[in-house]
């Protein structure tokens, strides 16, 4: 199927076109015209499968099509709330690209910067706002954000807002805006926590799935290294000397464990910046724009920084500790391998670590294969039985020094809701039955 089969208009045509873009993707495929009718949505998806343009499109068509004369009092009419300053900034991108030839206006509001400038955009009036919860609640109880005329919410990366802990300013916002509205939730993973806070939101919702839920995608070749802790950095520093490897993004739990790394990678002559959440907001767009233009050659981020980065023909990512939470690694190793190109996720996995890997091969349904035969394979390995871990040889490995990244683990780290918690979540009084959705599961094989 091409774009052109599902009835765009020709100014947004033109703008695909503009971008190089001729067949819309699965969740694009099934979103768009289900948006275009009205409807409410929800939608799982994987990261990198073109999700913000399945909303994207169909909303700068709605907006054309119920245009109003009245351009000088611009009133906000679409809202669109996302978890990070990084994805915040890249759905406004692409408003921009695919509403070129449209007379639309739009601002992107988030926390860490002065709010002059974003409260200047907000006075010259807008169509589309595109927030943070944080500085959008702030705003907004400043006088700044007015939601009265507001036509259709979207809640993006869903999952990753409760990880934030932002689901009390999620229920703020709901109380604010109108109940007669048009509704969009996304969410990469659809956890019983995701679905009761869908169901607060949505109204007899089309339910659109474009991959099994949880699942990788099948684009990424995994591989999975045993090795000691204090080994890591120098296995990192081992598999860097690779000169094929132009770009890798490299995964650490904590923002002080990002710093250590890139710091040790600086010092091994490897071109390198750490973003997070400490960072400033300047900083973490010159990181960004660094590693796109391939100026920095690894980028080293805590998973919250991570979420936005969209990243052309990213060669690897590598996970130097391996999350706590299954999902996470998920959304990890979707930073490579995206909208169908090949990439590849290795990950480095210490005795302590054992039990999130059976978690995450649980999750995914998938042994990742282990390497063998590396200069600092630690000698351990994963049992068949629940929760014990059988050393072969209690060993220290090759290699000497203080693991950057090795200090009290915290379970549950960055998660407001940890998985045992959210599959024990009470149902909302207010919440919608599963049932009550219209269920719409696209495959490849289906095309």
């Amino acid at each position: 199927m091409t774009f052109d089969k599902l009835d765009l208009i020709e100014p947004i045509l033109n703008a695909l076109q503009h971008e190089g873009y001729t067949q819309p993707t699965p969740i694009q495929e099934i979103s768009i015209p289900i948006v275009l009718k009205g409807k409410d949505l929800l939608g799982c998806a994987q990261t990198g499968t073109g999700k913000t343009a399945a909303f994207a499109i169909p909303i700068l068509q709605q907006l054309y099509q119920n245009k109003t004369n009245d351009k000088i009092h611009r009133k906000i009419k679409v809202l669109i709330v996302t978890p990070t300053r990084e994805l915040a900034i890249q759905i406004g991108e692409s408003f921009t690209a695919y509403g070129r030839f449209l007379n639309f206006r739009h601002a992107v509001i988030f926390g860490g910067v002065p709010q002059s400038q974003q409260v200047g955009a907000l006075k010259q009036g807008i169509d589309i706002l595109i927030a943070t919860p944080g500085r959008l609640l702030d705003l907004q109880s400043q006088g700044y954000v007015k939601l009265n005329e507001l036509s259709i919410f979207v809640l993006d990366e869903a999952d990753r807002m409760l990880d934030m802990g932002f689901i009390h300013d999620v229920k703020k916002l709901i109380k604010l805006i109108p109940a007669k509205r048009q509704s969009l939730f996304f969410s990469a993973t659809m956890p019983d926590s995701i679905r009761v806070l869908a169901g607060t939101i949505l109204t007899d919702p089309e339910e659109v799935a474009v991959t099994p839920e949880s699942t990788t995608a099948e684009t990424v070749q995994q591989e999975m290294y045993y090795v000691e802790a204090a080994n890591k950095k120098d296995l990192l520093i081992h598999i860097l000397q690779d000169k094929k490897i132009a770009t890798a993004l490299v995964f650490t739990r904590t923002k002080h464990g990002a710093d250590k790394v890139q710091r040790l990678l600086v010092k091994a002559h490897i071109k390198a910046e750490a973003i997070h959440g400490n960072k400033s907001q300047n900083a973490r767009q010159n990181a960004l724009r660094n590693f796109k233009d391939r100026s920095t050659r690894v980028l080293v981020a805590t998973d919250i920084a991570a979420r936005g980065i969209d990243i052309d023909d990213l060669n690897l990512v590598i996970n130097y500790e391996i999350p706590n939470i299954p999902e996470t690694y998920v959304h990890r190793i979707g930073r490579t391998g995206r909208a169908g190109l090949e990439g590849k996720a290795v990950s480095f996995c210490d005795v302590e670590e054992l039990e999130y890997l059976r978690d995450i091969q649980k999750l995914i349904s998938i042994d990742i294969p282990v390497v063998k035969g590396h200069p600092f394979e630690a000698e351990f390995e994963l049992t068949d039985k629940k929760s014990k871990v059988k050393p072969k040889v209690a060993t220290r490995g090759k290699g000497s020094g203080i693991d950057p990244c090795k200090g009290k683990r915290r379970v549950g780290s960055d998660r407001n809701v940890s998985k045992p918690q959210a599959s024990k979540a009470p149902a909302h009084s207010d919440a919608k039955s599963e049932n009550t959705s219209k269920k719409i599961f696209f495959r490849k094989d289906s095309k």
